[in-house]
């Protein structure tokens, strides 16, 4: 640990797995007091056990305006202030063009944009000012890939997102950037809508254009993070840092 973040206040959601599980240990290594906020609140009993005193766990869902209200209400109970935010929580699905009805695409973009967009607005009044928030987008906004209209559309609105919030809250002492992770190995990938064979299949076309020849890990990501979220990222504003290990340089 080397107290990169000492004594700064955190707020992740979707931090029960993958990404958002590993962004909220890497906070805590760094000293950081932090708010994880999930569905499934039982997956981060194991989180809170270890650090008790910096960490708080409450459960919901960012689609929720209850629920966003509530979390922003026992982060101001515990700690008065936040210092970083991670609107990580996200939805993959796998959806065809045939299937691309309105309520598909307004279910992933229901969690991605507005969950996010929903998020910062609900705790502005609570950002410190030379405060740090964090969105998290991805590769796709870059790149085609079959059936992810709907989820790289959403994802690419949260960049632009990122961008705009960036200007809007800079002058309030705000820095807002983005990360956008390539393919990682999270359990997110299991959960986009294929089966085991065509998971493989999309593994291994991917694994052929990433340098190290195998998916980046939720660490990857986590280490951007402190960064972006330390002093030593003051003048990075507006920013969207991309890891992805290679795969959008062709």
């Amino acid at each position: 640990m080397t107290d990169r973040l000492f004594n700064k206040v955190a707020v992740v959601t979707g931090a029960s797995s993958g990404i958002g599980r590993s962004i909220s240990e890497h906070f805590l290594n760094e000293g950081a007091k932090v708010v994880v906020f999930a569905r499934r609140s039982e997956l981060l009993e194991e989180l809170e056990a270890c650090y008790p005193a910096r960490t708080l766990v409450v459960d919901g869902d960012v689609t929720s305006e209850e629920d966003l209200q509530r979390l922003s209400e026992a982060t101001q109970r515990r700690f008065g202030r936040v210092d970083i935010l991670v609107p990580n929580a996200g939805l993959a699905r796998v959806i065809p063009l045939e299937a691309s009805s309105r309520a598909a695409i307004a279910e992933t973009f229901d969690v991605n944009f507005h969950g996010a967009l929903q998020t910062v607005r609900t705790f502005l009044p609570e950002l410190s000012h030379g405060s740090s928030v964090i969105f998290i987008t991805t590769f796709l906004t870059q790149v085609g890939f079959p059936g992810l209209a709907a989820y790289s559309a959403s994802k690419a609105a949260v960049k632009s997102l990122s961008q705009t919030l960036a200007a809007e809250l800079g002058p309030r002492g705000i820095r807002v950037n983005s990360i956008a992770p390539g393919p990682i190995d999270t359990p997110i990938w299991s959960q986009v809508g294929l089966n085991e064979e065509q998971l493989k299949g999309v593994a291994d076309q991917i694994n052929s254009r990433l340098i190290s020849g195998s998916f980046g890990q939720p660490e990857d990501i986590a280490e951007t993070a402190v960064f972006l979220a330390s002093d030593a990222a003051r003048n990075i504003v507006g920013q969207e840092i991309v890891v992805d290990g290679g795969y959008t340089i062709g």
